[in-house]
């Protein structure tokens, strides 16, 4: 009789004021993909969490390959074969590939040029791009995930939990990882899929299991029976989520001017190549582009936070190119990053204290923070913004991520700003999370606001953008009105394999 890998049974998992996991259940066969779904706050990543042994259950069961688990840490379930990849990665920065994927399975004298060469042995056998050598500070955030893929594999994992893997990825790269994970079946393992793109749930996965208000509400669902459509009626009932409709735009004066800008990177190699382009106000400008292109060096300057080496920026007729963030806040500029966790929030503050960072000198008596008008600051962004927090006392890193994605919106609108730069910013959420901010987005576009966003879902930017900018090996190399284009043009692009505009 063969056992199935995974057996989750009637899991409760309480917190103070919630219930993030109520009797739910999960049964995943050995050599399949299993997706794991749900809305944010479903309860995906807790139930994961008491199999991975970072959380241990109130109640329920936890079996491996027939035998009842109890996981004091997630070493212990590591050991019983059971390895998770987290949204937020945990590679240490200045260590090279390789010493991030052996670190805590090496001995403390290595044999650095043997490592490397078992790292890279290890990803071309599953299909990884890496090189071993390099510093984890120079990845982009599509490479650092596969990092934390082989630091799995590398420990021999035999179920591997993927928590939103594709958030970080282009759609190449999605295709990519897809092939991935029918290497490592076929190569006997199992992997747990977590992901809100149902289209790449159909495409990659054998069978789902939708959880919802932290129950299971459909077990083991096989994928080839249903299509992307019915797993959302899965996810979210009977309430309904509804396109965010586009009207025409109807463009302004330039809210934003970036003329001729070059930026290095960290390691001193030219991100953005003599990039020029306008956001006039009341049109939403989209970038597309494989990641690691420059996209993330072109918002960081543009945000002040990485040094122009040449060119300008313009804000409301204002240069700031030299300014420092704050001084382009005050100038009419709002910036979204695509790292939530690591430049955009900090999450070992509280709720009140993320919310109110661009307005302390507003709220402030002397030195010292008013608290009574920063806690009526917070909780207007949450009521506005439908944050929901729980204590707004509370470390912020208990929150969701689409509640972290709101109410790191809700601050940045806060100020009414001229110009938005948004990185990534449907990144990671469900269907509803999307949609809430794609509205948020379009009502700051409607309401005359110039919105720069960066994404790389494609499908995102043709129904939200007015114009698309394609950037490659840092620079623009197309320009694409979203109503007319297509996939392949702007994919094309994409890849550099034409630098041809359509007006």
């Amino acid at each position: 009789m063969t056992h199935p890998a995974v057996e989750l049974d009637g899991i409760w998992k309480r917190f103070p004021g919630v219930i993030a996991n109520a009797g739910a259940g999960l049964t995943v066969r050995p050599g399949t993909v299993h997706a794991v779904l749900g809305e944010n706050g479903a309860g995906k990543t807790t139930l994961m969490n008491c199999l991975a042994g970072v959380y241990r259950p109130d109640e329920g069961h936890v079996r491996i390959d027939g035998r009842t688990m109890i996981f004091a840490s997630p070493a212990d379930a590591l050991a019983a074969g059971i390895g998770m990849v987290h949204q937020e990665f945990r590679l240490v920065p200045t260590f090279t590939v390789a010493e991030n994927v052996v670190l805590g399975a090496a001995p403390r004298v290595l044999d650095t040029a043997e490592i490397e060469r078992q790292v890279g042995e290890v990803a071309a056998r599953f299909g990884f791009q890496v090189e071993p050598d390099r510093p984890v500070w120079q990845l982009s955030m599509g490479e650092r995930q596969r990092v934390e893929i082989l630091k799995a594999l590398w420990r021999d994992a035999r179920v591997l939990i993927l928590d939103e893997p594709t958030a970080v990825l282009t759609p190449q790269e999605a295709v990519e990882l897809g092939d991935v994970l029918r290497r490592m079946v076929a190569d006997g393992r199992s992997v747990i899929f977590i992901s809100h793109k149902l289209d790449e749930v159909v495409s990659f996965c054998d069978e789902a299991t939708v959880l919802r208000g932290g129950e299971t509400v459909a077990a083991s669902v096989p994928v080839a029976d249903v299509d992307a459509s019915e797993l959302a009626r899965l996810m979210v009932g009977d309430v309904a989520v509804e396109a965010v409709p586009i009207a025409v735009a109807m463009p302004g004066d330039p809210a934003l001017t970036v003329d001729n800008l070059s930026v290095r990177d960290a390691r001193g190699l030219v991100a953005v190549d003599g990039v020029s382009f306008d956001v006039r106000s009341g049109e939403i400008v989209g970038i597309a582009g494989v990641a690691g292109n420059g996209q993330r060096a072109l918002t960081d300057a543009i945000a002040g936070l990485e040094p122009v080496e040449a060119g300008t920026v313009t804000v409301m007729r204002t240069d700031v190119t030299n300014a420092p963030p704050q001084r382009r806040f005050a100038a009419g500029l709002a910036y979204v990053p695509e790292d939530r966790l690591g430049v955009g929030l900090a999450p070992k503050l509280p709720v009140t204290e993320n919310a109110v960072m661009r307005e302390f000198r507003t709220l402030r008596r002397g030195p010292l923070l008013n608290w009574a008008s920063a806690r009526a600051f917070c909780d207007r962004i949450v009521e506005r913004f439908e944050v929901k927090i729980g204590k707004r006392d509370a470390p912020l890193a208990g929150l969701s991520g689409g509640n972290l994605q709101r109410l790191l919106l809700g601050r940045e609108l806060s100020g009414k700003p001229d110009v938005v730069v948004a990185s990534q910013p449907t990144r990671g959420l469900d269907v509803a999370g999307v949609r809430a901010i794609q509205r948020l987005i379009v009502q700051q576009r409607d309401e005359g606001t110039g919105v720069l966003m960066v994404s790389e879902d494609l499908d995102e930017l043709l129904s939200l953008a007015d114009r698309i900018l394609v950037m490659n090996a840092g620079r623009i190399v197309g320009e694409f009105n979203a109503r007319e284009a297509t996939r392949t043009q702007i994919g094309e692009a994409m890849m550099g394999t034409t630098a041809e505009a359509s007006a």
